[in-house]
C-alpha cells in the first residue's frame, strides 16, 4: 500500500530536538537556542544556519502544544524563588537556567514574597501552567502537609536550598558541615565567647548551619547560651538589629558567626560604630562566599556555599524525576574561605 494511503498507524515519527542536534553537529542546547531565536541584525551564524537547514531536511516543526498532547510534557520546569535581589539566589537561578536550556527544556519562575500563603499561590500559578515538575527554593517549617497535598495530585517536586521529611528530595549545600568548618576555625583560633547570627527562624538550612556551628562548640565544651543565638532577616537590616544585641553590652563576644554573608555585612556596621576593629577586637565568620566580600576593606571569613552547582544539580535531579527515575536527596559539598575578618581574640581585652 502507498505510504500516503496507509493511514495515521503508518506515519512518520516527527524528529526530536536531539535528533537535529546529533545530525548537525552540535550540542543539544545550540539547537534549542537556534530554533528560538528570531535572525540577528547581522545574520545567521554559520552554525546557527547548519542547524536550521538540518532541521527543514528533517522536518522538525516546533510544536509545544502538540507535543504536550502526545507525551503529556511541556518540557517545563517551574521555580518558586524568592528574594532574586539576593545574591545567592540569583546566582541559584543562574545555576538553574544554564542546565535548563543545555537540557532543552524551559524555566517558569516565579517569585513571591517569603511567606506560605504567597508560596502556595504560585505553586498553583505554576501548576495551572502544566509545568513537568517544580523546584522549590522557599519552604517553611510547617509545609509538610502542602506537600503531601501536592504529592497526593502526582506533582513532581523537588526542594533546592531548604529541606523537608525523607519523602521530598532536597537538594542543598552541606549546611551543617558548613556550621561545623566555621566553629573548627573560631575554636582553634582559640575564641570562647561566640556569637551567632541565626537567620530566620523557619529557615531550614540556616538551622542546619547553627546547629553544626554548636556541636562543634560543644564538642569544644565552649558555652553557646540562648542569649548568644540572635534570629534575623537574611539583609543587611537583619545583620545589624542581631548585632547590636550582640556587640553593643559589657559582656560582648570575640567573635560572631553569620549564617548568610549580608547579615554579616550589618555586623561591620554596627563594629564601626562601637569603634571594634575587625579582626582586632572581633572575629567574624560568614556564609555562601558572595562576590562583594572578598573585596571589602577587611575580607570577609566565609563558607563557599557553590550556590549555582545547587541550581544546576537541582535541575539534574528534577530531570531524572519527571523521567520516573528515583532520586535521593543530595548535599553539595562546602569549604571554609579564609580571609582577613579572623584572628586570635586580642589579649589586651578587658575580662568581661
Amino acid at each position: 500500500m502507498p505510504e500516503a494511503e496507509s493511514g495515521s498507524t503508518n506515519r512518520r515519527r516527527a524528529p526530536t530536538l536531539r535528533e537535529v542536534a546529533e545530525r548537525a553537529g552540535v550540542h543539544l542546547s545550540t539547537v534549542s537556542r537556534v530554533l528560538r531565536e528570531t535572525e540577528p541584525p547581522d545574520g545567521w551564524s554559520p552554525t546557527a544556519l547548519r542547524v536550521r537547514e538540518v532541521a527543514d531536511e528533517l522536518g522538525y516543526a516546533p510544536n509545544p502544544w502538540a507535543a504536550s498532547l502526545r507525551t503529556r510534557r511541556t518540557d517545563t520546569i517551574g521555580v518558586v524563588m524568592p528574594r532574586l535581589t539576593d545574591t545567592v539566589m540569583a546566582t541559584m537561578f543562574e545555576g538553574i537556567e544554564h542546565a535548563a536550556t543545555e537540557a532543552g527544556y524551559s524555566v517558569l519562575l516565579t517569585s513571591p514574597p517569603d511567606t506560605v500563603s504567597a508560596q502556595q499561590r504560585s505553586i498553583e500559578f505554576l501548576r495551572s501552567r502544566q509545568v513537568d515538575g517544580l523546584l522549590l527554593t522557599s519552604l517553611h517549617r510547617d509545609a509538610d502537609a502542602f506537600l503531601d497535598s501536592l504529592r497526593l495530585q502526582n506533582t513532581r517536586v523537588l526542594l533546592m536550598n531548604r529541606h523537608a521529611d525523607s519523602r521530598v528530595p532536597a537538594i542543598t549545600g552541606d549546611d551543617r558541615r558548613g556550621g561545623r568548618l566555621a566553629a573548627e576555625h573560631l575554636v582553634a583560633l582559640g575564641h570562647r565567647e561566640i556569637g551567632v547570627i541565626a537567620g530566620p527562624q523557619h529557615a531550614t538550612t540556616a538551622a542546619d548551619r547553627v546547629a553544626g556551628f554548636a556541636e562543634v562548640l560543644a564538642e569544644a565544651g565552649i558555652p553557646l547560651p540562648a542569649e548568644r543565638i540572635r534570629y534575623s532577616g537574611f539583609e543587611v537590616d537583619g545583620g545589624l538589629d542581631a548585632a547590636r544585641a550582640l556587640l553593643d553590652r559589657p559582656d560582648r563576644v570575640t567573635a560572631v558567626f553569620s549564617v548568610n554573608d549580608t547579615a554579616a555585612i550589618g555586623v561591620l556596621g554596627v563594629a564601626r560604630d562601637l569603634g571594634l576593629r575587625i579582626p582586632d577586637d572581633l572575629s567574624l565568620v560568614g556564609y555562601n562566599d558572595i562576590p562583594l566580600v572578598a573585596q571589602l576593606p577587611v575580607p570577609l571569613t566565609t563558607i563557599h556555599s557553590h550556590a549555582g552547582l545547587i541550581g544546576q544539580t537541582a535541575v539534574h535531579r528534577m530531570i531524572e524525576l519527571i523521567e520516573g527515575k528515583p532520586v535521593a536527596s543530595e548535599r553539595v559539598p562546602v569549604e571554609l574561605i579564609v580571609r582577613a575578618s579572623t584572628a586570635p581574640p586580642s589579649t589586651s581585652r578587658p575580662a568581661p
